[in-house]
C-alpha cells in the first residue's frame, strides 16, 4: 500500500524538522517577549500568553500562529493549553493534531484494511491531543484544589503575623507543592515585574478555571478596595472550601460504581468488537459488506452507546 507508506515518511520528516526547530531555534526573541509579556501596558481584558518561558515557537508552529492569529478558536485554544500547563502555542497545537490524526489514520488502515475503520482512526487521532489536554486540566484543577485550603490557612497565618498580602503569597509560593506553588510565584513574579496585583491575579483566573480561587480572588480585589480585615475573611472563605472538599469527596466516593458503569458502556462494545474482528474477520466484515443496512446498525449502535453515557454522567454530577 503505496499511499499509507508516503503518509509515514511524510510523518516522520515533518516531526523531525520539528525537532530540528526546536533544538536549533534561535533565542534572539526570547528576552523581548519576557519584557513584553511583563512589562507591557495592559488591560483587565487583556489575555495571558500559554507560554510563559522557553524557547520561542519553531518557524512552523509560529506560521501556523500568524495564520490564526485573532481567531476566537485561537485564543480559546491559548487558554485551554495555559490551564493544561502545557507550553505550547496554539500552532504548535494544531500540527500536533494533524500528525497524530495522520498517525491514526495509518495505523488504523494497516491494523484493519477498511476505510471506515481507517476513518474511524483519523477521528481518534485527531481528538486524542484534545482528550489529554482536558485530563491535564482535570487532574491538575483537583490537585490545585485539593491545595486550596491549607493555602489560605497558610495566608491567614502569615496576614496575623504581620506579613502583607504578596508576602503571604510568596509564603504559599515557598512552602507548598504545585500546582498551587507554580500559580503564587508566578502571580508575585508579575507583580514584582510590574503587573499590578489586580492583573496578576486576574491572569491566574485565566489559567485555573475554579470557583474556589475565585471565591479567594475575589475577597482579596474586595477588601484591597474598601478595607476590612483580610485574615478573618480567608479564614471563614477556608472554613468554606475545606468542607465543600469533604463533601465532593463523599459524593464521588457514593457514585463511583455508577461512573464505572458509564465507561464500561461506552468502551465494552468497543473493546469486544474489535477482539471479535481479530477472531473472526469475515464474520465482522458482514456489517461492512451488506450495504446501508450495517452501516445504520453500527451509527445507531455508537448513538445509543453515547446516549447512555452522557445520560449517566448528567446523573451522577451533582453541584455543591
Amino acid at each position: 500500500m503505496a499511499w499509507q507508506t508516503y503518509v509515514l515518511v511524510g510523518g516522520g520528516i515533518l516531526i523531525l524538522i520539528l525537532l530540528l526547530f526546536y533544538i536549533f531555534g534561535g533565542e534572539e526573541e526570547e528576552v523581548a517577549e519576557r519584557l513584553e509579556r511583563y512589562a507591557a501596558p495592559r488591560t483587565p481584558t487583556d489575555r495571558a500568553p500559554s507560554r510563559p518561558s522557553g524557547p520561542r515557537p519553531s518557524p512552523l508552529g509560529a506560521a501556523v500562529d500568524r495564520a490564526i492569529a485573532g481567531r476566537g478558536f485561537a485564543e480559546d485554544l491559548r487558554i485551554q493549553l495555559a490551564r493544561a500547563d502545557l507550553k505550547l502555542t496554539p500552532g504548535e497545537f494544531l500540527t500536533l493534531q494533524i500528525l497524530s490524526a495522520g498517525f491514526g489514520l495509518f495505523v488504523a488502515q494497516q491494523i484493519f484494511g477498511l476505510l471506515p475503520l481507517a476513518t474511524l482512526g483519523l477521528i481518534f487521532g485527531f481528538f486524542a491531543p484534545r482528550l489529554y489536554v482536558a485530563w491535564r486540566q482535570r487532574r491538575r484543577l483537583q490537585a490545585l484544589n485539593a491545595q486550596l485550603g491549607d493555602a489560605i490557612n497558610l495566608m491567614v497565618n502569615g496576614l496575623r503575623a504581620g506579613y502583607s498580602i504578596l508576602q503571604a503569597m510568596e509564603a504559599v509560593a515557598r512552602e507548598l507543592p504545585p500546582p498551587i506553588s507554580t500559580e503564587f510565584d508566578r502571580v508575585v513574579k508579575e507583580q514584582q515585574l510590574g503587573l499590578s496585583l489586580d492583573h496578576a491575579l486576574n491572569n491566574m483566573l485565566r489559567r485555573v478555571h475554579s470557583d474556589d480561587l475565585e471565591m479567594l480572588v475575589t475577597a482579596i480585589l474586595i477588601q484591597r478596595e474598601v478595607g476590612g480585615n483580610l485574615a478573618e475573611i480567608l479564614d471563614t472563605i477556608s472554613f468554606t472550601i475545606r468542607e465543600r472538599v469533604r463533601i465532593k469527596g463523599e459524593i464521588r466516593v457514593l457514585t463511583a460504581q455508577q461512573m464505572i458503569s458509564g465507561y464500561v458502556l461506552l468502551i465494552l462494545p468497543i473493546g469486544l468488537g474489535l477482539i471479535l474482528f481479530g477472531i473472526n474477520r469475515d464474520y465482522m466484515l458482514n456489517f461492512f459488506n451488506s450495504g446501508i443496512v450495517g452501516y445504520f446498525m453500527i451509527a445507531c449502535t455508537a448513538v445509543m452507546m453515547l446516549i447512555g453515557y452522557f445520560v449517566i454522567q448528567r446523573i451522577i454530577r451533582i453541584e455543591v
